[in-house]
């Protein structure tokens, strides 16, 4: 086990400087390198880009700046974590691997937390009480009470 870990945090919103991540990863060294992309009203338009495109519905930059720093991520063994997945957690992942299988990177881990999207239940939701009006997205906020 290490002494110390060194986290870097690289984006603070969906649309900010691409290159910071990109820089602290390259300039190093960090092990952990935390990109946050998601606020309400970024939810609201990652929602609406997926209802227009089924691929869509993530942070599609997060994926130019992984693709800029996988030598670092596949050499140093640096560890990304982020929210970028949106609403489309999956095509977010699935995009990774596939630009890392361009690239000639393989073997990658990429995880991915699912499962708060509840609008397949809305119509029972709204019929038990629970919401009372139907919109394009619901997610349930995890450890929440009430």
């Amino acid at each position: 086990m290490k002494d110390f870990i060194r986290i870097a945090s690289g984006q603070g919103f969906w649309g900010d400087l691409p290159n910071a991540p990109v820089n602290q990863a390259k300039k190093g060294p960090i092990d952990y390198l935390v990109m946050d992309y998601l606020a309400e009203v970024t939810m609201s338009i990652m929602q609406k880009q997926r209802m227009r495109n089924t691929d869509w519905g993530y942070a599609r930059d997060f994926v130019n700046v992984v693709e800029q720093v996988l030598p670092e991520i596949k050499n140093d063994g640096i560890k990304v974590i982020s929210n970028a997945g949106g609403v489309n957690p999956m095509a977010c992942k699935d995009e990774i691997l596939k630009v890392a299988k361009e690239k000639g990177y393989t073997g990658l881990k990429v995880a991915v937390v699912n499962g708060d999207d509840i609008l397949s239940n809305i119509d029972e939701l709204i019929a038990d009480g629970h919401v009372a009006e139907k919109y394009g997205r619901w997610a349930s906020y995890f450890g929440n009470k009430g």
